[in-house]
């Protein structure tokens, strides 16, 4: 379908249909793919991470035959990292990527610790605190409190807490392992990006990161890259690569812009059940999320490390939570929808709920449970 004014040219109009085939196709949940971690990572521009295990889950969902020791390995081996970057928020990312993106997002962790700690830190060098904070994450990895208590010894009227975060929002930084690490934990330690990586830090200009955007989550609105990304201006950033674009209309008539190239599936494409883990990127990473969350539901934010709770797409829609219950040897996979599944969604769900209880507790006595109106 395509609408015409005088003298405009005529725009496609996307249905929320076709949009959500096209996010769930770009974010690998329309088929699972035969991708090494690292290439699905950067397809999708990282996975959010604040939750250290939940990008197993994400992975999982999206990869076909997917190992978790392959992620810890290549955690271990630093050529997948966690750190701080679109939203001032933590993601999983390739060490390629993070050197590339962290630069653009400066700003972000700026505008962050400022409306956070600004007034609270007003009376302190915070030039002074931030290289001193650098030099001691560059010498080995600290947690916040470890780091504050350090820092505290130069600036005994500040609060060390107020100390440490004002060095992990403004120091690019990495949480290292075992943190994130699968079967195994560990402290939220930091350490600098340049002690962690050999790579340089690459430049702040923004235009790549938009069209990195379009291409895992497109098409979509500039208050949805706003939004992703965190960053101000993004109107004319957007304006900037414009003519690289192509144009579309919502149903609502809103702008909507893409890669030209970018794949637009059929709309009634099937789209078969897929749980998610806390925060997954698909839920989050647009300003209008209709195409994926009815009604305006808000997404929960979990407490905890991960891998115990989340989210499940129906048809491609959030239609529901889950939770893992686990006790001496069995463990129970808990579906809680917000509507009734017909028999064969119903059916879906639970096989797949099945193959995900392989993942989060393999040798269990499993089981599924669907509870309706439980959510």
């Amino acid at each position: 379908m395509s609408v015409a004014r005088a003298n405009v040219p005529l725009v496609e109009v996307l249905s929320r249909r076709a949009l959500n085939r096209a996010t769930l196709q770009r974010q690998l949940l329309l088929l699972r793919e035969r991708l090494a971690v690292p290439e699905a990572l950067e397809r999708l521009v990282g996975l959010q991470a604040q939750a250290p295990l939940a990008p197993y889950v994400g992975l999982w969902s999206r990869l076909v035959d997917f190992d978790p020791e392959s992620l810890s390995t290549l955690l271990a081996s630093r050529e997948v990292v966690r750190g701080s970057a679109m939203r001032a928020t933590v993601h999983l990312m390739t060490a390629r990527d993070f050197l590339a993106v962290r630069p653009v997002v400066q700003s972000v962790l700026e505008r962050g610790f400022s409306a956070q700690l600004g007034r609270l830190t007003a009376d302190l060098d915070i030039p002074a605190v931030v290289a001193e904070g650098s030099r001691l994450l560059g010498e080995r990895p600290l947690t916040r409190v470890e780091l504050g208590r350090l820092l505290s010894a130069r600036w005994p009227q500040a609060r060390p807490e107020h100390l440490a975060y004002a060095v992990s929002y403004l120091v690019p930084q990495l949480q290292v392992p075992p943190r994130g690490l699968w079967g195994r934990s560990g402290p939220a330690a930091m350490v600098t990006v340049e002690s962690w990586l050999d790579g340089p830090l690459g430049t702040s200009d923004p235009d790549p990161l938009v069209l990195r955007y379009l291409g895992a989550f497109g098409p979509a609105g500039v208050a949805d890259v706003a939004l992703w990304s965190g960053l101000a201006g993004m109107r004319e950033v957007v304006d900037r690569v414009r003519h690289r674009l192509r144009t579309f209309s919502g149903e609502d008539g809103a702008e909507l812009l893409d890669l030209p190239d970018a794949p637009l599936p059929d709309p009634e494409t099937p789209a078969p059940p897929r749980f998610l883990p806390e925060y997954d990127n698909v839920l989050l990473s647009h300003a209008d999320r209709s195409r994926v969350i009815r009604d305006g539901r808000p997404v929960p934010l979990l407490p905890g490390n991960g891998a115990a709770a989340g989210t499940l797409l129906v048809d491609g829609m959030w239609a529901a939570t889950w939770r893992k219950e686990r006790g001496d040897g069995w463990a129970t996979l808990v579906v809680s929808p917000f509507a009734s599944l017909s028999p064969a969604e119903a059916e879906e769900v639970a096989a797949e709920g099945g193959r995900l209880l392989d993942l989060l507790a393999p040798g269990a006595a499993q089981d599924v449970e669907i509870r309706a109106g439980d959510a």
